[in-house]
């Protein structure tokens, strides 16, 4: 079978509102040049190189379609576009389930124009997915701030906030070995600190909850099957985890740690078990689950729900099956 013609550099075409089939879209917050133009002799806060992946990975990426320079890019455009390729099924998924195609938008894309969060982005949206992947200094405009807080004053919408992982924010060398330890990655610097335009848009929208380390998930035992989520069902009032058991394993994910402000607002629906074998600060300090999925009902003006989970949910490139799959057709068809 033949892959689908791929198209580009196009306007978005808005979708029409058709009662129970929701709109859902991408928002990836980074500036693709300012990722892709990073200096490669700077170890930290940068993504790794094609050619950094096919190395660790060896020989994963080793066909031609990965591995040939006139096929496939080397650089970290090759490394971002991986991403492209791997979030394909979640927009095949929805789309057969709403009947609407999902736009993938990016704040800066490969050509240069920027896209704030403005009504170009939300208003043909019932569901918006940030996904938190910028490590360049991008930042919520009050615009932006203002924009997002009318979108979900609207009945029915629903954001959902992936911030990525935090890994190495402390100042002592020691301890960013041990997370480097902890999650065994070879392609995550000692430093990679995801996000700072979604934590400041998270702050401007007055949600109480803060994307902290990269942390190993358990797996069952004897495989190398991530454990299953340990899920607040009589929290879950909505559905969003019904039939859904389990993520997909990643190496370094998010705890979404709930400040002071947001204990009565925000519902831990899931926890992701973490690997204790291996020291990290967050366990030694008695630790033993990640925060996976946050939800803060309508609340106030607020008629929209919002939910926190990590953007590699979404995404193929570490795995899914159809736990995830019902995930996000639950995600697709909430009323």
């Amino acid at each position: 079978m033949q892959e689908p013609a791929r198209v580009y550099n196009q306007n978005h075409v808005p979708r029409p509102y058709v009662r129970g089939r929701r709109r859902v879209s991408v928002y990836i917050s980074w500036s693709y040049p300012g990722e892709v133009n990073r200096d490669l002799t700077i170890m930290d806060n940068r993504f790794s190189t094609m050619t950094e992946v096919r190395r660790a990975l060896w020989p994963a990426y080793e066909s031609p379609r990965f591995a040939d320079p006139q096929m496939f890019q080397q650089g970290i455009a090759g490394s971002l576009e991986l991403f492209f390729w791997a979030w394909a099924r979640f927009q095949t998924v929805i789309a057969e389930t709403t009947g609407h195609a999902v736009p993938v938008f990016q704040r800066v894309d490969q050509a240069g124009f920027r896209l704030p969060l403005d009504e170009r982005v939300l208003a043909d949206a019932d569901t918006l997915l940030v996904f938190g992947l910028d490590l360049a200094e991008e930042i919520a405009s009050s615009e932006e701030i203002e924009a997002v807080r009318a979108f979900l004053e609207r009945e029915g919408t629903c954001l959902i906030l992936g911030p990525h992982h935090d890994v190495g924010a402390s100042p002592d060398l020691e301890e960013r070995a041990m997370e480097y330890g902890h999650h065994g990655d070879p392609l995550v610097p000692r430093q990679q600190r995801f996000a700072r335009h979604t934590r400041s848009l998270m702050r401007g929208l007055g949600i109480p909850v803060e994307n902290r380390y990269g942390l190993r998930p358990a797996v069952v035992d004897g495989t190398n099957r991530i454990a299953p989520l340990s899920v607040a069902k009589d929290l879950d009032t909505r559905g969003w985890l019904a039939g859904v058991t389990t993520f997909n394993f990643h190496m370094h994910l998010p705890h979404y740690a709930v400040m002071a402000e947001g204990e009565k607002s925000v519902h831990v629906l899931a926890r992701q078990p973490i690997d204790t074998s291996r020291p990290h600060p967050f366990t030694l300090a008695g630790n033993t689950e990640l925060n996976a999925l946050l939800w803060m009902p309508p609340s106030g003006k607020r008629a929209g729900d919002v939910l926190v989970a990590d953007s590699t949910i979404f995404s193929t490139l570490f795995g899914g099956d159809e736990s995830l799959e019902r995930f996000w057709k639950n995600i697709a068809s909430a009323a």
